[in-house]
C-alpha cells in the first residue's frame, strides 16, 4: 500500500463503512450454553463482538479502491509453492461432502427428530435440525449479526439447548461427524497428508513475511 502512495495505511484498517456481517452457527452443533441462552437468546452481548473489530483508523476511499491489487500481490506470496485447487482445498471440499454424509446418516437423523420433537413438546416450533432453530428469520438479525433477544427467541434457545441436553444430540451429532472424518481420512490419506504439506509451506511463506517486516 506505501508503493501505490499510501505510506501511513494502518495495520489493521476498518473499512470506509462497516459491512454486512454474515453469521454463522455459534457452533457446529447450534446454541449449546443454557446460561447464554437465557439472556441473549441465539445472539449475543453486544458490547463483546463476536467478530473482532480492526483498531485502526478507516480506510481512504483512495486505499480502499487500492486494496483489492495488494490483497492479490500478497496471496500471490504466501501461497507460492502450493497447488491451490489440488492441495490447499482439498480438506475444505472433502469437509463439504462429508457433512453431507454425516447429514445423511440414519442415527443422526434420529437424533435430530428427538430433539425436534422435544421442542415442540414444549411448545416451539418444531425445526428439521438445531441449526434451522439458530437461524431462524424470526429472530431478525442486525447488519452485525446479532439478534434482538426478544422473549420467544430466548424462550426457543433455553428449549433448544435443554433438549439437547435431554437427549445427548450434540454428542451423538459429534460421534457421527467424527466416524465420518475418520473414514474419510483413511481413504484419502496421500491426498490429505498433500494438504498437510500445503498449508505448512504457507506457514514457512509467512514467517518468512514476518521476518522480512521486521
Amino acid at each position: 500500500m506505501a508503493e501505490r502512495g499510501h505510506p501511513d495505511f494502518p495495520l489493521d484498517p476498518r473499512y470506509p463503512s462497516d459491512p454486512i456481517v454474515a453469521t454463522a452457527v455459534s457452533t457446529d452443533y447450534g446454541a449449546l450454553d443454557l446460561a447464554a441462552a437465557r439472556r441473549w437468546g441465539y445472539g449475543w452481548d453486544p458490547a463483546k463482538p463476536v467478530v473482532p473489530r480492526p483498531k485502526g483508523r478507516r480506510m481512504t476511499n483512495a486505499e480502499f479502491m487500492d486494496l483489492p491489487a495488494c490483497n492479490d500481490e500478497t496471496n500471490r506470496h504466501l501461497m507460492r509453492g502450493i497447488d491451490v485447487g489440488r492441495d490447499w482445498l482439498y480438506a475444505s471440499t472433502r469437509a463439504t461432502d462429508v457433512d453431507k454424509a454425516v447429514e445423511r446418516d440414519p442415527r443422526l437423523r434420529a437424533a435430530w427428530d428427538e430433539w425436534s420433537r422435544c421442542m415442540a413438546e414444549q411448545g416451539f416450533t418444531r425445526y428439521h435440525d438445531p441449526v434451522a432453530a439458530y437461524t431462524d428469520e424470526a429472530w431478525q438479525r442486525g447488519s452485525d449479526g446479532n439478534t434482538r433477544h426478544t422473549e420467544r427467541e430466548r424462550a426457543t434457545a433455553v428449549a433448544d439447548v435443554t433438549c439437547k441436553r435431554r437427549h445427548h444430540t450434540a454428542e451423538r451429532w459429534h460421534y457421527v461427524r467424527a466416524q465420518k472424518q475418520a473414514v474419510d481420512i483413511a481413504q484419502h490419506r496421500d491426498r490429505y497428508a498433500a494438504g498437510l504439506r500445503a498449508l505448512r509451506t504457507y506457514r514457512a511463506n509467512t514467517a518468512e513475511a514476518l521476518r522480512k517486516l521486521g
